[in-house]
């Protein structure tokens, strides 16, 4: 079984390092994304293998040049980038954490909690907060602030799915606690593709309410001859943050109540994810 469980995650990182090559290629020479969003796919298709590069296919990347604003178009696009920064950031926060605290042999219900802790700040200081401060005039703070709820109810229902990934599969497969094993590496992929998809509904919600922008371009300028579009360039590229606000002040259509309910029914379904999860692998406070 243990040779079988290795043999199967050596092919799986080998099409994960191919994906990763040309996801990398692709993202310099072809689609026109920013510079968060190219980092957050690079991170996802680490965690994620060809499933995320097949994602990256489907939703971002352009098929034709210039056509990049119409490709990802779709809400449901839309809502892949809203959900992509998140997991980037905080699927990362969940695997350095996890990695660091296994060290420490700690009582996993405490190294949740810091996994939790670590995770929802990576992805709001980083992920969150950066990818939105174009629409607050560059005043990062303020994009902290404005993002933090976006953060709470996103992260909320991607530790939903991955903890009992991580705690039932550390549980009976052996050496997948060792960050040094690449069995851990494989339940952290598995994780994080589960956690995709419980997060997935939510930042749907989020795009359709206004309250997260999803993906977007970056339309790059050209040099030479080409240079006279500039200006146009300039122009689709405020088009684009005009929207952006817009979409941004659908929020205000959402009701305090409803912001509240959803935010205590997003705690709700992973405190029902933990109790789950401590039916078939304990969850422990002290040794």
């Amino acid at each position: 079984m243990a040779e079988m469980i290795l043999g199967g995650l050596t092919i799986w990182y080998i099409l994960t390092a191919g994906s990763l090559i040309f996801l990398i290629w692709d993202l310099l020479k072809n689609t026109p994304t920013g510079n968060v969003m190219k980092l957050a796919w690079v991170l996802v298709v680490i965690y994620t293998g060809p499933i995320g590069l097949f994602i990256y296919l489907l939703s971002c990347r352009q098929p034709l040049p210039n056509t990049h604003d119409a490709f990802i178009a779709d809400r449901w696009k839309q809502a892949v980038g809203s959900l992509l920064h998140c997991v980037a950031g905080d699927a990362t926060g969940i695997i350095i954490s996890s990695a660091v605290v296994f060290h420490f042999g700690l009582p996993n219900g405490i190294d949740l909690i810091i996994e939790y802790i670590f995770a929802f700040l990576v992805g709001l200081f980083v992920f969150q907060a950066l990818f939105m401060i174009s629409m607050y005039k560059g005043n990062y703070w303020m994009a902290v602030r404005k993002t933090f709820f976006a953060e709470a109810i996103s992260m909320n229902m991607i530790m939903a799915g991955m903890i009992p990934t991580m705690l039932i599969l550390m549980q009976v497969i052996d050496g997948a606690h060792n960050p040094l094993h690449i069995e851990f590496w494989g339940v952290m992929s598995l994780a994080t593709m589960v956690g995709m998809v419980t997060a997935y509904p939510i930042n749907l919600w989020m795009v359709t309410k206004g309250i997260k922008h999803g993906m977007m371009s970056a339309t790059p300028k050209h040099k030479g001859k080409e240079t006279t579009s500039t200006t146009s360039e300039k122009m689709e590229a405020n088009m684009d943050m005009s929207k952006g606000k817009q979409n941004m002040h659908h929020a205000s259509k959402v009701s305090t109540l409803e912001l509240f309910v959803i935010l205590f029914s997003t705690f709700g379904l992973l405190a029902l994810s933990l109790w789950i999860t401590s039916l078939y692998a304990p969850i422990t406070f002290v040794h």
